[in-house]
């Protein structure tokens, strides 16, 4: 008979917890440090507890965080088997949720672990990436950041103005115009402003000028990558539909990595966050709620944009738009949600039309 140790571990940015379990015995505390040396003091202590329990095979279990996938790797790199959960779809209880600490977490990811290999339950696993992939990620996700920090930005500037009851020339219509830029820069020497108000100004519009360069720099390299041969098919695929740009198809490329992952366009909504929740219990009708927002935020986002001017220029979608805000005036949110999640699904099949191309001229 197969003996297990089982690891579940609950991954700080700093200190980290692992509890350590042999087959169904009472799980044991390992705290280390979230270092390459901390972590390789974690495995040579779960080797010694499986060469102890006469060779063992060990299995190790944590939820997916900003941390990214260096204990994965590492642990494939020592051939421990080693799954990442799905920090979305670990149902707590209301108890649970309450008396929650890194004990806890890790105790519980060894039990989930446990009643995956030994009774077969099921287990959310998310897809690993491989490196190429999360290289790629990074650059679209500075750009999308960084556009990210210039909307706050703008919202500190135009908050500080209203403190101040200040409101734009009525010569000029549009916000962030060059006249408009230019009146602000003109608040910061003289007017109605006091002195540290003035350098607060400064500040904001210096912060806002380096981040839109910022911006202009990193469209260089984003471009450069869409011309790869591993990017290009599906970059140039993913633009055929209205609305979107390089951008948008780099994003949702390097956000998914592989189209053929999901299995119909039903997945498709889910992993964006972008279907609805439910409740349903004993004879209560199906209560549909707001959309799950599980999975990548900066993939809504992405989708989000691209849709106000995916509806501009595609006429089904417009169409598509306004029957739903015809049908609800006042929940046009919903009716965008609809186009947005709409728009995911034909993305995914154009990405996942020209993988199966690339497949078959490799």
């Amino acid at each position: 008979m197969v003996r297990h140790i089982f690891v579940g571990i609950d991954l700080g940015d700093k200190k980290s917890v692992a509890r350590i379990a042999v087959d169904r015995e009472k799980s044991e505390r390992f705290g280390f440090i979230n270092t390459r040396s901390g972590r390789e003091r974690m495995f040579g202590e779960v080797r010694r507890r499986a060469e102890k329990a006469g060779g063992a095979e060990i299995v190790m279990v944590y939820e997916a965080s900003a941390c990214g996938f260096v204990l994965r790797d590492e642990a494939v790199a020592h051939k421990i088997r080693c799954e990442v959960l799905a920090p979305t779809k670990m149902e707590k209880s209301a108890e649970q949720k309450k008396n929650k600490n890194d004990d806890r977490d890790a105790d519980d990811l060894v039990e989930r672990i446990r009643g995956h290999i030994l009774a077969g339950n099921r287990l959310p696993v998310v897809w690993i990436p491989d490196l190429q992939i999360r290289d790629d990620r990074e650059l679209t996700r500075l750009r999308t950041d960084l556009t990210e920090k210039t909307t706050q930005i703008k919202a500190q500037i135009q908050m500080l103005l209203k403190r101040f009851g200040l409101e734009k020339p009525s010569d000029t219509r549009k916000s962030w115009t060059k006249p408009y830029r230019q009146w602000l820069a003109a608040l910061t020497d003289s007017g109605p402003l006091g002195p540290g108000t003035r350098q607060t100004l400064a500040s904001l519009l210096r912060q806002l000028k380096s981040h839109e360069e910022e911006i202009e720099i990193m469209e260089k390299p984003i471009h450069q990558l869409a011309c790869e041969p591993r990017h290009k098919p599906i970059v140039e695929e993913l633009t055929q539909e209205k609305g979107v740009g390089v951008l948008t198809a780099m994003t949702f490329s390097t956000e998914i990595g592989y189209a053929g992952r999901f299995g119909r366009g039903r997945q498709m909504g889910k992993f964006s966050g972008l279907t609805p929740t439910s409740h349903e219990s004993g004879e209560q009708s199906d209560h549909k709620g707001h959309i799950s927002r599980q999975g990548p935020p900066r993939l809504r986002k992405m989708l989000c944009q691209a849709s106000w001017i995916h509806i501009r220029h595609d006429k089904n979608a417009r169409e598509f738009y306004l029957k739903l805000v015809d049908r609800n005036p006042k929940k046009k949110k919903i009716a965008i949600v609809a186009v947005m999640r709409r728009l995911a699904v034909r993305l995914w099949h154009r990405m996942r039309k020209a993988e199966l191309e690339m497949a078959k001229a490799a």
